[in-house]
């Protein structure tokens, strides 16, 4: 049994998008912050897939939750997310 939890590269990494440190950074520059009241599995970015994958790990409560909860942060602007 696996018992680490996924990293926040990990998480860009699971999503098809580029994971060192420079390109989260980017994305984080790119799309942050995200309008207030909108979810983050409801931003206008991501792909259907990549969506979905956000909504299923939060509405089941996944390894990924946690670190798909400090994405929406880091969106949000309240936290600086170590990569």
């Amino acid at each position: 049994m696996n018992t680490t939890l996924p990293h926040f590269s990990d998480l860009f990494a699971q999503l098809g998008l580029p994971n060192d440190d420079q390109s989260i950074a980017r994305f984080l520059a790119r799309h942050a912050p995200l309008p207030a009241g909108n979810r983050l599995p409801d931003a206008t970015f991501w792909t259907p897939a990549q969506a979905a994958f956000l909504r299923e790990s939060l509405s089941q409560d996944s390894d990924w939750s946690g670190v798909v909860d400090q994405l929406g942060k880091a969106l949000q602007g309240d936290i600086d997310p170590k990569p």
